[in-house]
């Protein structure tokens, strides 16, 4: 059997993917790549076609270790974008080209420091290996770093945390230059950046306290060690991390791994991932080809008796925990991993072994002898909670409950006091140990939200009235009623006397011409003989008025978070209704609400945002259009779910509504003479506009007072 391990890793996986630029001619290019082996380093000459002004920006990545060199506006003249090498730790090279520059990807089989160095036309890279006091060997270990700014003093400028849409923790700092030196490695259960010759302010020497990002990553703190600067990055459970910098950017991500019992090698990646093998196996022992393929994934492993038979593989660059898989499919084999070692046997034989074991632990369940154990609830209710465990609701319930959520056993039971608010439950131990864990992680303090709504309606109408009137009289005419007056415009009031100053107030009109109701400004001419017999009046009236209203209406309401709150200011108007029967009348009263509501159920988020179910209603009676004085409700209402950062404000809605109306009122074919027509007709325009906006702002209210 031939057995070769051969890492083949692609640039197109790499950690840190090359920014598509704009395509540009590209001034210099990559002409060869030589390798040579001297002791116990590797030295790679890269040649070019024009020499370099400064080593190219790179850095390294621990897992996969690869070591990557950023050419800027160099081309790729080697005519392949990948090149087989073999020679020591370093297996391979990936040369990729995008726009005007050039990355060159150096796959490693572990973590080695590099150091640049230019001669003329070529770029010198020496690959070492990390040697480091006191520290195992199989810790990892990733350096980022150029050899020509190592030198210098650099600083950190930000500290930041994020959180990833797959929920992963997100370090970001920022640096003072490309060239800072950084190293990477894990220690015990934390993660150790060190920035290496570099100052950080004072106020970045901290320690962030990141929990609620809901992220592997409990903290992060950042303090000054001699002349470098370290950060102490803390997750918790199984994690797994990846670093990268992008120019002055460097990037520290780590990952919850799910632990799956039934997978050879653990991680985030999908597929296979074990070192790639070669096999040519001629009808060989099962055994031995599973033994030695534990031997390559570094497995600890426990092959049962009962596994037999032979096999034959001929397989080229397949990865080794494939080929396991492969294995198991042909002779019905199955795994089962108990913390770091693994057991292999038939399925049937595990299949027996487990039911056997849960037959056992059900009988142990049944004659293990109960324990009684009291809980001090502080924020939920003991009566509550002893609903819960024995799977019934907290609002009530009948029956035995649903036997698939309770907690309890068959034998398990709760008494709950409410004076106290303990909870007493007896049951046996394991049992006892979920019911703790339970009451923890629900008896907490629910935080306050604090929702304010602006309901902002504004108003704003116009009016123009222009008219004229008209009035002759002619007190020498006897033609109307025998008083010897008659009239042209105004109204059909007789004077009760015949004097002139009478005539000049209330004249008599024969004719009805276009009038006004304005209450704007009126301009009057009268033109009349010495004797007051014949005078002509001519009254001209305009007006323009413009409205401009603002109602703002502001509710607020506290309630926790994931409950519902609702807050109603208004009045109720009476409806009254006419009933008739037998010949007798018979009247009710009924009320509708007029009220401005607002119903909104919170959650906040691990982001720190807030989530809101909202629904927001604003009633008024329209008492200018009531029938048999009853008016119609005027309604605008918005019901939407929206996600705003706290303290942030955001329009949920808007009611945007336009009113124009034009009326005029002339006399016919008079009113439509050019210019002199607006003696004989009246014109008015009414435009109004009405506008409806909701604005909401939550705020989530601390638990803690302080001063910063």
């Amino acid at each position: 059997m031939t057995l070769i391990k051969n890492t083949l890793l692609a640039a197109s996986a790499c950690l840190v993917l090359l920014t598509p630029l704009k395509a540009q001619e590209a001034t210099n290019a990559i002409e060869a790549v030589n390798v040579a082996q001297q002791g116990s380093d590797i030295a790679v000459r890269i040649d070019m076609k024009e020499p370099l002004s400064s080593p190219p920006a790179g850095f390294s990545v621990a897992n996969p270790a690869r070591v990557a060199l950023d050419f800027p506006s160099t081309a790729n003249g080697l005519g392949k974008s990948s090149q087989l090498v073999n020679e020591g730790d370093l297996r391979s090279l990936n040369i990729v080209q995008v726009g005007d520059r050039t990355r060159l990807v150096l796959n490693l089989v572990r973590n080695m420091n590099y150091t640049t160095r230019l001669d003329g036309k070529s770029l010198y890279v020496t690959l070492s290996q990390i040697t480091r006091v006191g520290e195992s060997p199989t810790q990892r270990v990733t350096r980022f770093a150029e050899e020509s700014a190592v030198g210098d003093r650099h600083a950190l400028r930000d500290v930041m945390f994020r959180r990833g849409k797959d929920g992963e923790g997100r370090v970001v700092v920022d640096l003072s230059d490309a060239g800072t030196g950084i190293d990477i490695r894990q220690q015990g259960s934390n993660l150790i950046v060190d920035f290496i010759k570099t100052t950080a302010p004072d106020h970045l020497r901290r320690r962030l306290d990141v929990t609620d990002f809901a992220t592997p990553v409990t903290s992060v703190e950042t303090r000054s060690m001699g002349d470098n600067v370290r950060m102490t990055i803390s997750p918790k459970g199984l994690w797994e991390h990846n670093a990268y910098q992008s120019d002055n950017q460097f990037v520290v991500e780590v990952k919850r791994v799910v632990e799956d019992p039934n997978k050879l090698v653990q991680g985030t990646k999908v597929g296979y991932q074990g070192p790639r093998v070669s096999i040519n196996y001629q009808n060989g022992d099962v055994r031995a080809l599973l033994r030695l393929m534990a031997e390559e994934l570094g497995l600890n492993a426990v092959i049962s008796e009962t596994v037999t038979g032979t096999t034959t593989l001929v397989l080229k660059d397949v990865p080794a925990d494939q080929v396991i898989d492969i294995i198991f499919q042909q002779k019905g084999l199955d795994m089962r991993k108990k913390g770091n070692i693994i057991m292999i046997a038939p399925r049937d034989e595990i299949a027996t072994r487990e039911k056997l074991e849960f037959e056992s632990k059900q009988q142990i369940s049944e004659l293990e002898p109960l324990q009684s154990e009291q809980f001090a609830l502080n924020y939920h209710r003991a009566d509550n909670v002893a609903k819960l465990l024995a799977g019934l609701s907290p609002l009530g319930g009948g029956g035995g409950g649903n036997t698939a959520l309770r907690m309890l056993s068959k034998r398990g039971s709760t008494i709950s006091d409410t004076q106290s608010n303990l909870l007493f439950v007896t049951d046996i131990p394991s049992k006892l140990e979920e019911i703790r864990s339970f009451i923890k992680a629900i008896d907490v303090g629910a935080r306050q939200v604090l929702i304010e709504a602006r309901v902002v309606e504004a108003n704003d109408s116009f009016n123009r009235d222009l008219g004229m009137k008209l009035n002759f009289i002619n007190s020498k005419a006897n033609q109307i009623g025998g008083s010897g007056i008659y009239g042209v415009g105004g109204s059909m009031t007789p004077a009760t006397t015949t004097t002139a100053a009478t005539l000049v107030q209330t004249p008599m009109a024969g004719v009805n011409l276009p009038s006004y109701t304005s209450t704007g400004g009126t301009l009057a001419l009268s033109l009349f003989n010495a004797s007051l017999t014949r005078i002509l009046n001519l009254e001209v009236a305009a007006l323009e008025s413009d409205g401009v209203g603002k109602i703002i209406s502001s509710p607020r309401v506290v309630t926790a978070n994931n409950v519902k709150a609702k807050i109603e200011d208004g009045t109720e108007v009476p409806y009254v209704t006419t009933q008739t029967g037998g010949g007798v009348a018979t009247q009710t009263v009924s009320f509708k609400s007029a009220k401005l509501s607002l119903e909104v159920t919170p959650q906040i988020t691990p982001e720190g945002t807030v989530r809101m179910a909202l629904i927001v209603k604003k009633e008024e009676p329209d008492w200018t259009r009531a029938i048999l004085q009853n008016p119609p409700i005027k309604s605008s209402i918005v019901e939407t779910n929206v996600v705003v950062e706290n303290g942030g404000t955001v329009v949920i809605g808007g009611v945007f509504v336009t009113s124009n109306q034009s009326s005029t009122e002339k006399v016919p074919f008079l009113g439509d003479i050019p210019f002199f027509g607006w003696l004989f007709k009246y014109k008015a325009d009414i435009g109004e506009r009405r506008e409806l906006l909701v604005f909401i702002t939550p705020r989530i209210m601390s638990d803690k007072l302080r001063l910063d």
